[in-house]
């Protein structure tokens, strides 16, 4: 996840938004959903968006640029911008950076009161809502003229999608525009030579890594950089021990639950992990299981896409895809994120822009970007086949069953604190110094405790 925001993976400089993110058992189905139709083409989806009653032409003649990160959600929505033209006459002013370039730029243009970018795509919303950054979109989802709620059809999309936008007060000022949580990577060949199942509880998960461990493979692959960005899958661990890592404003990762957590962790990691893990970050867990060095990993389920692509994945055959592990007599509760995109509050171009955005994670619209492998926020664009046979149906459903395990609120009061980063980056110095055998987890994760609190007391 992007330090301090809110998506499960970050870009390093090799850029790995271009690597481009309870199943026991492979070939698992996904949930009985709504049987929808596929709208393979543009004039298929255009008969769709005119059965809105919304008046598509209103804002014709107007210009919003949209800004973002060189990102899956960017790749997919592109080619179809053309279409949002033709269908509204608003044209669409694109600016796409490397996310390191992207997101560093945009608080500057927003923190200077820059009435461009109209819409962009977002990370720290905590910081954007109290620096007054962001359009408030309650008021025009309830405008007749713009929303037609019914077509939207809201209970189409994922319960974390729409829980996730809306802020302490129920104000929404957001789009969530893609989806991805915490899931269990396993070569199954690495098991079945040692007659192993896929782990369901952490302890067999230790067990299990400590058993397909050798000298050529390491028996899991985390990340455990001493960073924010690299907090994913030790969160997931601590929310499904019953921790929280903020609670009534305050680090909570001293818990005892937490610390339990973390212990775990680091035992996992020092014992099955691979040489050198504590300088792991995502890049490092994708490419040991593509090229076959890790037994099994856990990371954003995002990656499933390059790990079941056989140009870029070796175990691309072998690849099985999983619900997070749990603690014995609990549910498991993966960290989950949603990239979102926002409107400026000094847009000139508010309105079009919330058409746009409207339109860019309607239904039709989500079915066309997820049949370019999209994980987008649409029960209905999960269950398509299109969808399916990009991402690959098994990994589909090991991600969507980890999406509806997640518990929103928990992640979000990381995600959305206004000072997410240094109490992110405070938690994983402590994992990192539990998985390097310098601390106990206990003592580790009190001083990471402390000096987040620290930090959230300013």
């Amino acid at each position: 996840m992007a330090t301090g925001g809110n998506s499960l993976s970050g870009r390093a400089p090799t850029s790995r938004r271009n690597f481009v993110k309870r199943l026991g058992a492979a070939g698992a189905a996904l949930p009985a959903l709504a049987v929808l139709p596929r709208w393979g083409f543009a004039e298929d989806a255009a008969a769709t968006y005119a059965s809105a009653s919304i008046d598509w032409k209103q804002f014709a003649g107007q210009t919003i640029t949209l800004a973002g990160a060189v990102h899956p959600w960017s790749n997919a929505i592109a080619p179809l911008l053309p279409d949002f033209t033709k269908l509204t006459g608003v044209n669409v002013v694109t600016d796409f950076q490397l996310e390191t370039t992207f997101l560093g730029a945009l608080p500057i243009r927003l923190a200077r009161g820059s009435n461009m970018p109209d819409v962009f795509m977002f990370l720290t919303y905590g910081q954007g809502i109290s620096a007054g950054w962001l359009e408030p979109l309650n008021a025009h989802y309830s405008d007749r003229s713009l929303t037609d709620i019914r077509w939207y059809d809201e209970s189409d999309l994922l319960k974390t999608a729409r829980a996730f936008p809306v802020w302490t007060d129920g104000e929404r000022y957001a789009f969530p525009i893609t989806s991805e949580a915490v899931t269990l990577f396993v070569n199954s060949d690495a098991l079945a030579a040692k007659n192993l199942p896929v782990p369901e509880t952490f302890e067999e998960l230790l067990a299990t890594a400590k058993a397909t461990k050798t000298n050529e493979m390491s028996g899991i692959a985390m990340r455990a950089q001493a960073g924010g960005n690299s907090s994913p899958a030790a969160m997931s661990y601590v929310f499904s021990y019953g921790g929280h890592m903020v609670r009534d404003n305050k680090a909570a990762f001293a818990s005892p639950e937490a610390i339990a957590a973390v212990a775990m962790y680091g035992e996992t990691l020092s014992q099955a992990g691979p040489v050198g893990v504590g300088s792991y970050e995502w890049y490092h867990v994708l490419n040991d299981f593509l090229q076959g060095r890790t037994a099994m990993a856990i990371d954003s389920s995002v990656l499933a896409r390059d790990i079941s692509d056989p140009a870029k994945s070796r175990v691309a055959n072998r690849a099985r895809f999983a619900a997070l592990p749990h603690l014995d007599g609990r549910a498991s509760i993966p960290f989950m994120s949603h990239w979102q995109a926002c409107i400026n509050a000094k847009s000139r171009n508010k309105r079009a822009a919330f058409l746009f955005l409207l339109w860019a994670t309607s239904r039709p619209t989500s079915l066309r970007t997820a049949a370019a492998g999209l994980a987008t926020t649409r029960l209905s664009a999960w269950s398509s086949e299109a969808f399916k046979q990009a991402f690959g149906p098994q990994a589909a459903a090991a991600a969507l069953t980890n999406l509806q395990n997640a518990d929103v609120d928990r992640a979000k009061a990381i995600l959305f604190h206004p000072q997410s980063r240094p109490i992110q980056d405070a938690f994983m110095i402590g994992v990192n110094e539990v998985v390097s055998g310098t601390k106990s987890a206990k003592d580790a994760m009190t001083a990471a405790a402390e000096k987040a609190n620290v930090a959230i007391r300013g």
